[in-house]
C-alpha cells in the first residue's frame, strides 16, 4: 500500500496557524490534501495532526485525520518519528510518501510521476528538490559559480520512503532518487513573505495545480 502522509503541527512558532493560513483562498493545509486526491497511485492518505482546529480545517477540505501523541508535536521530534508510528498503525503499507503541507506548488501529475520514478528502480528513498550552487561566503576565493558542482537541496514537496528504511528509522538510504522539479514548486512557506510570493506566482502563472 502507498500511504500518503501529511504532517501538520499545530505549535508553528515562526507563523503561528500557517497550516490553516489562507493561500489565494485556501488554507495551506487544503493544497496538500487536494494534490493527494489528484494521484491515482495514493491508497490512503492521513493528515497527522496535534491540533483539533488543524483537524476540523482538514476534515472541511476531505481529509482523513488521525490525531497524533504530544510526544510527537514537540519542537524536538522529528518526521522520520512520525512516519514510524503510522507505520505501526498501518502494518499493509510499504511505501510512505510525506507531502509538506508548507511545500503546497504541486504539478496535479508530480506526484504519481514520482511514485513512477520511485518504482522503477531499486530506489530506498526519493526527494524533490533542484540543485543549487551556494557556498559560504568566506570560504572560498571567489569561485565561480560554474566551477562548482552544488549539492541537492530537497524542498519538502514530496518524499518517498520504503518500508525497509522507515522501520530503521531512516530518514534516507543507500540508493536516493533526486528528483528534480520546476523552479516554481521549490518555494518553501517559512514566514509572512513567502505567503505574498507564492500568491504571486500563482496569480501570475496561473499554474497547472
Amino acid at each position: 500500500m502507498n500511504l500518503a502522509i501529511i504532517p501538520a503541527r499545530g505549535g508553528s512558532k515562526g507563523l503561528p496557524k500557517k497550516n490553516i493560513k489562507e493561500l489565494n483562498g485556501k488554507p495551506l493545509i487544503a493544497w496538500s490534501i487536494e494534490s493527494a486526491k489528484k494521484s491515482t497511485l495514493i491508497d490512503k492518505c492521513i493528515v497527522s495532526t496535534d491540533s483539533e482546529e488543524i483537524a476540523n480545517v482538514a476534515r472541511q477540505w476531505g481529509g482523513e485525520v488521525l490525531m497524533r501523541p504530544p510526544e510527537l508535536a514537540t519542537d524536538e521530534s522529528t518526521t522520520i518519528e512520525l512516519v514510524q508510528y503510522h507505520s505501526k498503525i498501518f502494518e499493509d503499507a510499504t511505501n510512505f510518501i510525506v507531502l509538506q503541507p508548507t511545500s503546497p506548488l504541486r504539478e496535479k501529475s508530480l506526484i504519481d510521476s514520482c511514485i513512477k520514478m520511485y518504482l522503477s528502480g531499486d530506489y530506498t528513498n526519493l526527494a524533490t528538490g533542484f540543485w543549487c550552487k551556494y557556498k559560504e561566503f568566506g570560504t572560498h576565493n571567489n569561485l565561480r559559480r560554474q566551477d562548482y558542482k552544488g549539492f541537492f537541496y530537497d524542498d519538502g514537496s514530496v518524499y518517498i520512503l520504503s518500508k525497509h528504511i522507515v522501520t530503521q528509522g531512516l530518514w534516507f538510504g543507500n540508493n536516493i532518487c533526486k528528483y528534480e522539479i520546476e523552479k516554481y514548486q521549490n518555494f518553501e512557506i517559512d514566514d509572512e513573505i513567502d505567503f505574498v510570493i507564492l500568491e504571486t506566482l500563482l496569480k501570475k502563472y496561473g499554474l497547472n495545480l
